[in-house]
């Protein structure tokens, strides 16, 4: 045979009588879909998209909580205003009238009534109420101090009766300083943030200064002033050790009010700031006092008609 001939090699079990299989159409090949990776994990510096709807749905709620928050804001200053709108007309007592002085709370038997009219809750703006308050229990402070002053000055004394001097200035200081604090600095600071006072502003700030420097010296407790300061509360424990202990807690009693009284002059003057009070506004309330006073007007009349009719 020839070498170009070539014959199948023979298939096992190959039967040639079958009949072929039928004709089938076959489809064509469609491309397979690529596969499907899973997302990656976001990093935690990587930012997360969550989705539309979270996101509006929580500027939403942001926005929801913000707009309950200034409802109750406004609320709350409305209730404010309501009570004392009610206060003010529980006081008032007709057109013209003024309300009745209710400090020092005074018995009713007692023949000198109150001198002065407060109401911190009525008269103090909101914002200022709790400074107000503050100064008004550091004048009790004070005020206790300088009876606790007397107490040991009386202790020394019955010690050491060479120190009378000392004695009766405690006297003299405590019946001195304690209605003269009340009138000259708080009465100011308290109108000042009553009305917005710079007049009131600056007679607070130069009293309450000069104040605070006497403060100063009875914490330093100067032999013979009648303070009991830590120089003579040192030199009394050489003499008797319970009166030295009684006015060395006269001295830390000295040194807080002190130190109190500078944060309060500092507080005070911060709040001042915030105002629109002004030394020109002190000058102007100043002049404006002084010329409706009718004692000032009447004087001032009879010097220019004086002057006037004299000879010439």
């Amino acid at each position: 045979m020839s070498k170009y001939t070539s014959f199948p090699e023979p298939v096992d079990d190959h039967n040639p009588f079958q009949p072929p299989p039928p004709y089938e159409a076959t489809s064509p090949s469609t491309p397979s879909a690529p596969a499907q990776t899973p997302p990656s994990r976001t990093t935690p510096t990587e930012p997360r998209n969550y989705g539309s709807y979270n996101s509006q749905q929580t500027a939403v709620n942001a926005t929801t909580a913000e707009l309950l928050k200034k409802q109750e804001e406004l609320e709350k200053k409305a209730r404010e205003l309501e009570r004392r709108e009610r206060e003010l007309e529980s006081h008032s007592l007709g057109p013209g009238a003024s309300r009745q002085n209710n400090w020092p709370p005074l018995p009713s038997f007692c023949p000198v009534g109150p001198c002065f009219y407060q109401d911190i809750n009525l008269e103090i703006s909101q914002t200022f109420q709790r400074t107000v308050t503050i100064m008004y229990y550091f004048w009790m402070f004070s005020a206790g101090t300088l009876l606790f002053n007397l107490i040991s000055s009386l202790a020394m004394f019955c010690v050491d009766p060479s120190g009378g001097v000392g004695l009766g200035l405690a006297i003299l200081w405590a019946l001195l300083f304690t209605p003269c604090s009340f009138v000259c600095w708080y009465r100011p600071v308290y109108k000042a943030f009553r009305s917005d006072s710079s007049f009131n502003f600056f007679a607070f700030f130069f009293i309450f200064f000069a104040q605070v420097v006497v403060y100063v010296i009875m914490t330093i407790g100067i032999p013979g002033w009648g303070f009991s300061g830590w120089i003579v509360s040192l030199a009394a424990l050489k003499t008797n050790v319970a009166v030295g202990v009684i006015m060395m807690l006269n001295a830390v009693l000295f040194t807080a009010q002190t130190a109190m009284g500078v944060v309060m002059l500092k507080k005070v003057h911060s709040l001042y700031r915030q105002t629109d009070a002004s030394f020109q506004k002190a000058q102007a309330e100043f002049a404006t006092g002084v010329m409706s006073n009718q004692a000032v007007r009447q004087a001032a009349t009879s010097a220019a008609q004086g002057a006037f009719t004299g000879p010439r």
